[in-house]
Order: structure tokens, then C-alpha cells, then sequence
């Protein structure tokens, strides 16, 4: 536990608290594996992280603890998942801080850069491409939804009705692999669902964050939304980095995320 210093804002505190939470990199690495809106239970995070049962048990207690993560009992067992959009949008700001490296762009798996769910919405190069579509139709102008984007995007297929909900329709979201902003909000999340339902998008069934976008995928992009893929979306790494994702291929459990 984070003891403020005498005289300590509460603003301070917090900030400090939180960071001391995601100080061990274990439990860094429990919050962005659960950056794919997704639950899992103790045991499935431990495998993931590499760590002891109790151990991934005692990170998951600093993290809810820090607000960070939400338990939820489901039966038998008992899921943890982040605690809301507002979370997510706060690690993936944070992911999207520059370091001091000189490179414009931070190393990143190519399959990760091409195409990744940020906690329900796209992200990466293919998010990106949304944004600039939906823009340069007038579908979205100045981050905010159109009465022509509403009409296109109902004829698309895309659900915007579904569910009552005060989640903005759109919003920025700072992507932290191109250093651009991708959207956010009820739209993309949305536009997210219809394309996984439709075939355009597939999951990883070991990193469910990894979406890969199928031949059909390419064209409903193109003709729905106006996204041109300049150049391959994915691309083999050179150096792939140290990957522990196949310790995780049977933890995935979709629980009602809050909206």
C-alpha cells in the first residue's frame, strides 16, 4: 500500500497509487492482457503471466484494490476483467507515452500493429483506416458522428440501436503503436462487432486481442467504410519477440462489459 507523504493532494495520491500498481511488471502484464475486454479466472492469468496461483492471486489483489480490475462470480468460478471503459482508455494513454528511444514508432509485433481490438474497438493500423474513411466520407467530422454517417452506417449493417447506453458515439483514442488517434465510443465498438460477425475480422483463439482481417474483411472495409490498405496489414516479424500467448488458448469468457 502507497502511504501519501504529509500535506499530499488527493490527486497525487491516486496517481501514486496507481502507478505503484502497475509497478510489478507481472501485473502490468495481467492489465494488458485483459486490454481485449475479456475475463479470466486466477488460474488462466497465472499461465499467462508465468507466475504461482497465489501469486497471480496476490497481483490481482493489488489491482482491484487500485480500481484497475473488477472481480465478477460466475457460477462456480470467479472472473476478473478491467473495470470499465475509462480504464482501458487509461492504459492504452499510457502505453501510448513516448519513450526516449529515437524511433518514431515503438517495436511492435506486426500482427499487433496490423489489427488489434483496444479493450471493444479497433485499433492499430486497420482503426486508423477507419478513422480516416469515416472522415473523409463526412460520415464523422471533427470526432463527432454525422446524421449522413448515422444513415450510412445503419445501411452497413451496423447496430447502432442495440442496447440503451450513454457511451459517447464517438470519440479519439490515441493509438499507441502508430501514434495516431483512432476512434472510440459506441460507433467503433459497433462497427467492431459487425465486422467479427460478419467474417471480416477473426480472433486469435490464443491472444484474443490479435484480430486478423480475412480476403472478405479487406473488401468490406474498402466498399463499407473507405479504408485503402496501403500496404499489406500483415507482414512477418523480423524479430519476433518472446510470446507466452499459447499458455492462454483456453482462457477466454465474454462477460457483459459495462457500456
Amino acid at each position: 500500500m502507497t502511504i501519501p507523504r504529509p500535506g499530499a493532494s488527493a490527486d497525487s495520491a491516486r496517481l501514486a497509487s496507481l502507478g505503484a500498481a502497475l509497478a510489478a511488471p507481472a501485473r502490468a502484464d495481467i492489465v494488458c492482457a485483459l486490454l481485449a475486454g475479456t475475463a479470466h479466472t486466477t488460474s488462466e492469468l497465472a499461465r499467462h503471466v508465468g507466475v504461482a496461483v497465489s501469486t497471480a492471486s496476490e497481483h490481482i489483489g493489488v489491482l482491484v484494490d487500485a480500481g484497475l480490475v473488477e472481480t465478477v462470480p460466475q457460477g462456480r468460478h470467479r472472473y476478473h476483467r478491467l473495470a470499465g471503459l475509462d480504464v482501458a482508455a487509461a492504459i492504452e494513454s499510457l502505453i501510448a507515452v513516448p519513450s526516449t528511444s529515437p524511433a518514431p514508432l515503438p517495436s511492435v509485433p506486426a500482427k499487433l500493429r496490423a489489427c488489434r481490438s483496444c479493450y471493444d474497438h479497433l485499433a492499430g493500423r486497420l482503426g486508423v483506416g477507419l478513422r480516416d474513411g469515416l472522415h473523409a466520407r463526412g460520415w464523422v467530422v471533427d470526432d463527432a458522428l454525422t446524421d449522413e454517417g448515422r444513415r450510412g452506417l445503419t445501411a452497413v449493417g451496423v447496430d447502432l440501436a442495440r442496447g440503451a447506453t450513454r457511451r459517447p458515439l464517438v470519440r479519439p483514442c490515441l493509438d499507441w503503436s502508430e501514434r495516431r488517434h483512432h476512434l472510440a465510443g459506441l460507433v467503433p465498438a459497433r462497427v467492431l462487432d459487425h465486422a467479427v460477425a460478419a467474417g471480416w475480422l477473426r480472433r486469435d483463439p490464443a491472444q484474443r486481442r490479435h484480430l486478423r482481417l480475412t480476403p472478405a474483411g479487406a473488401v468490406g472495409f474498402a466498399d463499407a467504410y473507405g479504408v485503402a490498405a496501403e500496404r499489406p496489414l500483415h507482414q512477418p516479424d523480423r524479430n519476433p519477440p518472446d510470446d507466452r500467448s499459447g499458455t492462454d488458448q483456453d482462457a477466454h469468457h465474454d462477460l457483459p462489459q459495462p457500456r
